[in-house]
């Protein structure tokens, strides 16, 4: 090997670890002096009672702007299907993560839709759910799961869903991420200004 190259290349690895470490250096948070949210069981728990008093299904407990996107927290309240409806949802931009907090249920999906209709600018889901979407018949080759209290289920944005069975009923907490910034913003105010409404 020639003498001049060896030093150079045992020089590398500390040029590379150098610069990545002046990359991370220049990293800055993605919501600079953002503040943290906090929803208390008590809140959480108001909105489920809401959900089972008048049949709200879907409620939003906060949406919030975390930087490079915004963050919605809600809680679902579902009760007894005995046989599908053949009402699938999907959502264009918008991944919703479910954590079942009650209850159980099958749950269908599949990003392959059939008959798919775009849901109405004014509806409301679409308006302060979880943006825009379809409503569709059916999916085509669709992976059933049975969900159940302490579950986890991630549901990416464009992949349709569907409850086929619920034996009782499923209540369970969902985090929206939403990249695109669909949902308009909604505080602890908001919040709690919409429960008194309701109770």
């Amino acid at each position: 090997m020639n003498k001049k190259i060896f030093p150079l290349l045992l020089l590398l690895p500390v040029v590379f670890l150098l610069g990545r470490l002046s990359a991370q250096e220049d990293v800055q948070p993605s919501c600079l002096m953002c503040a943290a949210e906090y929803l208390s069981l008590e809140e959480i728990s108001k909105y489920m009672q809401v959900g089972r008093d008048k049949g709200i299904t879907d409620q939003q407990l906060r949406s919030i702007d975390v930087g490079r996107a915004k963050v919605q927290i809600a809680v679902a309240h579902r009760g007894q299907i005995e046989q599908r409806i053949g009402r699938v949802a999907e959502h264009d931009l918008v991944t919703e993560v479910y954590y079942v907090l009650s209850g159980s249920g099958d749950i269908m999906t599949s990003p392959e839709l059939i008959d798919s209709v775009r849901r109405a600018d004014d509806n409301r889901a679409v308006m302060t759910l979880n943006g825009p979407g379809h409503n569709a018949a059916d999916v085509r080759n669709g992976v059933s799961h049975q969900l159940k209290a302490g579950d986890v289920f991630i549901i990416p944005a464009g992949t349709g869903h569907e409850f086929t069975r619920i034996p009782d009923h499923i209540t369970y907490l969902m985090i929206r991420v939403d990249p695109d910034k669909v949902v308009p913003l909604m505080n602890a105010d908001e919040s709690a200004k919409y429960l008194d409404e309701q109770l």
